[in-house]
């Protein structure tokens, strides 16, 4: 079904095929090390115009990628899936931009997404790719790639972002969004188109992610993105150190007050450097060492005392500037899970003990075991079968494996396992599918599956008819102390509502709490019955 010509772009010769002069094509310049993809109905006129071209000159070889089943829809989607897939093949650092690259409807696209693996896999026989496409979908670099295809609701807000910051006229942008929503993709998006235009070249721009876990994993995916580079990656602290023109925030509700914290004495030294007291936070050096900060935020989120919560962001944003330079924004789309806005919308209702009926999907898994044997063995199963699936949990069970190596700290129906070992990077560790993530280690990544831990932390009041927490089984002390039961229980609340939103193909629970358990087994199937 599909043909590959290869012709010497160096020195002007191609094949006398005839397609190659009047037909919709794909091509891959290269030169080893990088390449170029793009697509066109005049193949041998656009290498002429690529010759001409200072960028192009670092090219030496192309290959045409011909079907006879080619319409310009179909070369014009097929040349934005090679791009997003090349670029995470990480055989060839990709120069393209990002510009255009968006979701596009064509007739029959479902037949045609089916026949991009019959592609892919002849340009793997042919060494122009190395990973299997399942390979390239699990990887960090596929899913926060700043090459993805933009749906509409993040394609408006980016053309508008976009718009104001060439004006001159913003100073704060806040993009709101659910989990799974893009808000992460969305940034790193915008973060490249800004590095590739010649209208930001002389501008100093930062990219700020809180939490050490993902700024690991961000360092890495910068560092295999051509024009963006490793050090653009910064920690709340890095932004105190100079000034920028602008600084996208990605999961702003992860920066910090002075409250609860282990790092109190640096903390106040920064303040003390941007001539702040304590009572201001991350959030006010990053609005006082920019003159354009654009704001990924999500009040959820917020998962204990030391987080911005919406009354102090929204205070933040009307003190910083009039109320005509900031630019509110919120996408609406479910990207991540396969069960879409229901399932969150069915999440949020669990959580708040107000269901009205039984979750069903046919697109997403959601069951509940009732033991523990059973929920471990299928999590290795689908470990095997989809592999990036965890077991994750709230903080319910004291982290003693912290200084006794030698020691579990999660015991459920006699079986016994360990905390993350660490926190940064952790999803991606060898030992992590032995483990159970907790919060900090999971906030921010995808899973194919999670396995969600509910446990005793959390509970339901048969009376009342609502949800309930317990600080006497909550074990992040950072995380409770000088927090309201009010408070807390939001904090918890938003943290299982981070952990049942992990998952992309599906989420299996276990639930300690009898209570609890009775509650959930009224809206969700039970896995074996």
């Amino acid at each position: 079904m599909f043909k590959i010509i290869d012709g010497d772009f160096k020195k002007n010769i191609y094949s006398d095929e005839a397609f190659l002069d009047n037909w919709p094509m794909l091509y891959i310049l290269e030169n080893g090390k990088q390449a170029y993809i793009g697509e066109s109905n005049h193949a041998k006129t656009r290498m002429t115009q690529h010759a001409s071209n200072e960028e192009k000159r670092i090219f030496d070889k192309v290959h045409f990628i011909y079907s006879k089943l080619f319409n310009q829809s179909v070369t014009f989607d097929y040349e934005s899936k090679l791009i997003q897939y090349i670029v995470a093949d990480e055989l060839f650092q990709v120069t393209n931009k990002n510009s255009g690259i968006a979701d596009k409807q064509y007739y029959k696209k479902e037949e045609y997404d089916e026949q991009f693996e019959k592609l892919w896999r002849k340009l793997q026989r042919e060494k122009l790719v190395k990973h299997s496409l399942e390979e390239i979908q699990n990887s960090d670099l596929f899913k926060y790639s700043p090459y993805k295809e933009l749906n509409d609701s993040q394609r408006t807000a980016v053309d508008d972002i976009l718009k104001k910051l060439e004006s001159g006229n913003i100073k704060r942008v806040v993009v709101n969004g659910m989990p799974g929503s893009g808000k992460t993709i969305v940034a790193i998006y915008l973060m490249k188109y800004l590095a590739d235009s010649d209208l930001y070249k002389d501008k100093m721009i930062g990219f700020v992610v809180p939490q050490v876990s993902l700024r690991k994993t961000m360092k890495q995916i910068f560092k295999s993105i051509y024009g963006l580079t490793p050090s653009q990656i910064l920690s709340p602290s890095d932004v105190t150190k100079k000034k920028y023109d602008i600084l996208l925030v990605d999961e702003a509700h992860r920066l910090h007050q002075y409250r609860n914290i282990s790092y109190m004495g640096p903390f106040k030294k920064n303040c003390e450097k941007l001539g702040l007291s304590t009572e201001a936070d991350e959030l006010d050096w990053i609005l006082k060492q920019s003159d354009c900060a654009v704001l990924f935020y999500d009040s959820l989120q917020v998962v204990g005392p030391s987080g911005i919560d919406i009354e102090r962001f929204d205070k933040k944003m009307d003190n910083a500037v009039p109320k005509r330079l900031i630019s509110y924004y919120t996408l609406f789309t479910q990207m991540r899970v396969q069960g879409g806005n229901d399932y969150i919308e069915f999440v949020k209702q669990l959580l708040n003990a107000s269901c009205e009926k039984k979750y069903h999907s046919d697109k997403y898994e959601l069951k509940m075991y009732l033991d523990f044997s059973e929920f471990e063995k299928d999590m290795y199963f689908k470990e095997d079968q989809y592999a990036l699936t965890r077991m994750i949990a709230g903080y319910a069970w004291p982290w003693v494996s912290q200084k006794d190596d030698s020691k579990k700290d999660i015991s459920i129906q006699g079986v016994s396992r360990k905390w993350n070992h660490c926190t940064e990077g952790w999803v991606h560790t060898e030992e992590a599918i032995d483990e159970v993530g907790c919060i900090h280690s999971i906030q921010g990544y995808d899973l194919n599956y999670a396995f969600v831990v509910l446990g005793k932390d959390i509970g339901y009041d048969k009376d009342k008819h609502e949800i309930v927490v317990k600080s006497e089984n909550y074990f992040d002390q950072n995380g409770k102390k000088t927090a309201s039961y009010d408070e807390l229980l939001n904090y918890i609340k938003n943290i299982y509502y981070v952990l049942m939103t992990r998952g992309i193909k599906g989420t299996y629970l276990f639930v300690c709490d009898d209570n609890l358990r009775e509650y959930f087994k009224e809206y969700i199937e039970i896995a074996g019955e």
